[in-house]
């Protein structure tokens, strides 16, 4: 008989002793379970402006089989507003959050978000996989999957990325050029050009503005440490979700860029993450929840929210060897050395 599995948001898990933060979120997206479930797009918008009663589910969403990721299902009735998640976060240990938007509704959800969430720093880009939208490039990709440009893809890309820049530029509390890099999974070989590209263009602007870089990099590891190499990476440099090996990771720590661990480092067969986690000093040493995907274990395939990252902290903790608080308290310093003072 098939073992079927939970729904709707884990349980909280116990506090942690030091206050950490949250490197990489995505608030607006998980504010999109609304009436129609799970959002089939991971870099989803809210569809209202109002950041502080924009209604969150807690929805009932049925996994689709041996994935990560839940199927869309009907959503549960009662909202959870983006406030909520806040405490809910803060009440675990996890105070402060850097607010991810990398598509054009998502940067100007983040703008406002940061504005008036003190909780919240934020990081914009144009996503690697929205360039190739924004370039006009529809090609199958080996994920297999038929491109779904959406209204706000008639933007040129550079046009694009020029209100990237504005957004950065006039908001104190934008502190990250992100998420950007090369995504070969979604990406065919015009769509990889585009990603190139468009990757460049948010290195330059991340050393132009002194801001942080948060690097998407999904089967491309090689490439994107070349254009790192060759343009010359900005000073703080983050590995978003780290889905590297030994190699990448020394490659990280010779170079002193970040890496920032997911729930993927806890699920029971990724050991050669774990081993990737050995190779690095805790000072390039992240965390991040992604959310709403990639949910830690025993949650994966549940949906996700920054009150969850305590369960990535402990994988972190126990796969260093070393006491819990002193890996808090070297996670929270590490986040205010790359965004700065909240």
């Amino acid at each position: 008989m098939a073992r079927t599995r939970e729904r709707g948001w884990p349980p909280a898990p116990d506090p942690l002793p030091v206050p950490v933060v949250d490197n990489h979120t995505h608030l607006e997206s998980v504010a999109e379970w609304l009436a129609d479930g799970w959002p089939a797009d991971p870099h989803a918008t809210a569809p209202t402006d109002v950041v502080t009663s924009t209604p969150l589910r807690d929805p009932e969403v049925a996994t689709s089989p041996g994935g990560d990721e839940p199927a869309p299902g009907p959503a549960a009735a009662r909202p959870v507003g983006v406030d909520e998640h806040l405490v809910r976060a803060a009440s675990v240990g996890v105070t402060r959050m850097v607010q991810v938007g990398c598509d054009l509704d998502a940067a100007r959800w983040t703008d406002r978000a940061v504005r008036e969430h003190r909780e919240l720093l934020g990081a914009v880009a144009i996503h690697p996989n929205e360039a190739v939208l924004h370039a006009g490039v529809h090609e199958v990709a080996p994920d297999g999957l038929e491109p779904d440009p959406q209204p706000r893809h008639a933007v040129p890309l550079d046009d694009a990325i020029d209100l990237v820049m504005l957004l950065a530029r006039r908001n104190p509390r934008i502190r990250a050029i992100g998420e950007t890099g090369l995504d070969h999974f979604r990406a065919g070989p015009r769509g990889r050009a585009v990603q190139r590209d468009s990757f460049r263009a948010h290195i330059a602007l991340a050393k132009e503005l002194g801001l942080a870089l948060q690097i998407h990099d999904r089967d491309a590891h090689a490439e994107v440490v070349q254009l790192l190499l060759a343009d010359g990476a900005p000073e703080r440099t983050v590995f978003h979700c780290f889905s590297g090996d030994v190699a990448l990771a020394q490659v990280a720590r010779e170079n002193g860029w970040f890496c920032s661990f997911a729930g993927p480092v806890s699920f029971p067969a990724n050991e050669g993450l774990r081993a990737a986690l050995r190779e690095l000093p805790p000072e390039l040493v992240m965390v991040e929840t992604d959310a709403p995907y990639l949910t830690v274990h025993p949650h994966r395939g549940r949906p996700n929210a920054p009150y969850l990252l305590p369960g990535t902290v402990r994988t972190v903790a126990e796969v260093a060897g070393r006491p819990l608080a002193d890996v808090c308290t070297d996670l929270a310093r590490t986040a205010e050395a790359v965004y700065g003072a909240w």
